[in-house]
């Protein structure tokens, strides 16, 4: 009897095992993006480039008025 016993809980084992991994590689097949995910995510990258680009006086301005009105918190803090 505990014979029996032992090996239905290691066909179950066996059984999670398996059904675990073919779990696994579903869904590594499905995320796989292809050649689209890879176009969509260089076009965005040219484009925060191209941003950055046309962009960098005024966010010189916007960071240097974020630092400096953070600068001035920390020293009333700190003062």
């Amino acid at each position: 009897m505990k014979k029996e016993n032992y090996q239905s809980q290691f066909n179950k084992g066996k059984g999670m095992k398996r059904n675990a991994a073919e779990r696994l590689r579903r869904m590594a097949a499905g995320k796989s993006s292809g050649i689209d995910g890879l176009l969509v995510t260089v076009g965005l990258c040219i484009i925060a480039l191209l941003l950055c680009v046309v962009m960098k006086d005024k966010l010189e301005s916007f960071i240097g008025t974020v630092v400096d009105s953070l600068t001035q918190k920390a020293i009333q803090i700190l003062g």
